[in-house]
């Protein structure tokens, strides 16, 4: 199992010899993960230009998996932001010709989806195989309103511009279930204990989460969710500032079926790299049967 933390622009994977991760050698029970970790502004160009590079270094590094953040191709003013688009998009099919190119998996982070009127998107997430085929698409379930008195900077009001999604999603990547969140949703323990029940040995959360909330709760949700659930969480953040005035705390990390922060970034883009050791979630799940010894089960 990897471990380690990135300087900004690097990629680091504690374990894994040079020769294993150039040639993308892994072990049957092992999953190795990227992270990646943006600072999309307002030029929607230039945000995909660094998302299609990152996963490039993902590639490189052996990846069988990266994971980009939350509104990966714009994070700018109102004023600028792109049309919604379908899935099958330019959005969509720029992500699918760099998973098929790189022969990796890709979750694409999200994106403004066409919603279900004029007035609202769908805040969405894309994945696609290797071969660059469509394998799921996931749509933010939990909006992020909040008012926080005397602080306009941390007020946001998602439900005006985004419609929520319905539908709790599992993804099969190479034999290995893993669950589908964007951001806010993290706040929300009973989806990922859905997705636990529904099989997920891994979950995915691209993220734009604030500063202000970030350095409180931001590591300490994304443990309590690999605790809860003795699964591993990959946890990709949007980090410093954006347009008009956003700032996003960054700190992707990997964490453990344990809790253990096994790779962290520091601030700035960057790439974290780690291998999941997939037979640890079973043998946490037998030695702490905690998810079997559950009485309140809806």
């Amino acid at each position: 199992m990897s471990s380690g933390t990135v300087s900004p622009g690097t990629v680091s994977s504690a374990t894994a010899s040079s020769e294993a991760a150039s040639s993308g050698t892994v072990s049957r029970n092992t999953l190795r993960v990227a992270a990646c970790q943006l600072n999309s502004r307002g030029d929607r160009a230039a945000n995909l230009a660094a998302a299609v590079e990152m996963l490039e270094r993902a590639a490189a590094s052996g990846a069988d998996l990266a994971v980009l953040p939350e509104y990966v191709d714009y994070l700018g003013p109102a004023s600028g932001e792109p049309e919604p688009e379908p899935v099958d998009g330019s959005f969509g099919r720029l992500f699918a010709d760099t998973a098929r190119r790189l022969s990796m998996w890709v979750i694409a982070g999200s994106f403004h989806e066409v919603g279900p009127d004029p007035e609202h998107t769908y805040n969405t997430t894309l994945v696609f195989d290797r071969s660059g085929t469509l394998a799921g698409v996931y749509r933010k379930i939990h909006l992020f309103d909040i008012e926080l008195a005397g602080r306009p900077e941390v007020s946001y009001q998602e439900s005006r511009r985004v419609a929520p999604g319905t539908d709790v999603v599992c993804v099969d990547v190479e034999g290995v279930r893993v669950g589908l969140s964007i951001c806010y949703d993290l706040r929300f323990p009973e989806l990922y204990r859905r997705l636990a029940v529904d099989g997920a040995r891994v979950v995915v959360v691209p993220a734009a989460f604030t500063t202000h909330t970030g350095r409180d709760h931001w590591e300490v949700l994304l443990r309590a969710r690999a605790i809860e659930n003795q699964c591993y969480v990959v946890a990709a953040g949007q980090s410093g500032e954006h347009d008009p005035g956003r700032s996003c705390y960054g700190h992707s990390m990997v964490v453990d079926p344990w809790g253990t922060v096994v790779a962290q970034a520091v601030d700035g883009p960057g790439l974290v790299v780690a291998d999941l050791a997939l037979d640890r979630v079973e043998r946490i799940r037998t030695e702490l049967p905690s998810l079997a010894n559950r009485r309140l089960v809806a």
